[in-house]
């Protein structure tokens, strides 16, 4: 009985560790996800725009921030993006100048 007892806190234990690495893999994907479908949400507004996602977003929504030099303009601005979980869809907001918000998107 204590060599089953112990089989299946081995088990438990390998499955959980399968677990959360399939679960941070599932959350890289869904940033990368959210990313790309913001970056191009905001295309006509800002020029080689980088994200800032939010990790791992509201119940319904992906959250980002996107951040870049404004189409033909020589300043670089942000917008915030929500990306719908559900529908796979990404919408923007308006424009925020670099003086009112500053974003480091890792570069």
């Amino acid at each position: 009985m204590k060599t089953l007892s112990l089989l299946a806190a081995a088990l438990v234990s390998a499955s959980a560790a399968t677990v959360h690495a399939a679960s941070d893999d599932a959350w890289a994907e869904f940033r990368d996800e959210v990313g790309k479908a913001c970056v191009a949400a905001a295309d006509g507004l800002i020029e080689n725009g980088k994200a800032l996602v939010d990790p791992f977003g509201s119940e319904n929504y992906g959250l980002a921030v996107v951040s870049g030099k404004a189409v033909g303009a020589d300043a670089t601005i942000s917008a915030i993006c929500v990306f719908d979980k559900k529908a796979k869809t990404a919408e923007i907001g308006g424009e925020i100048s670099g003086d009112e918000l500053t974003v480091k998107t890792g570069e």
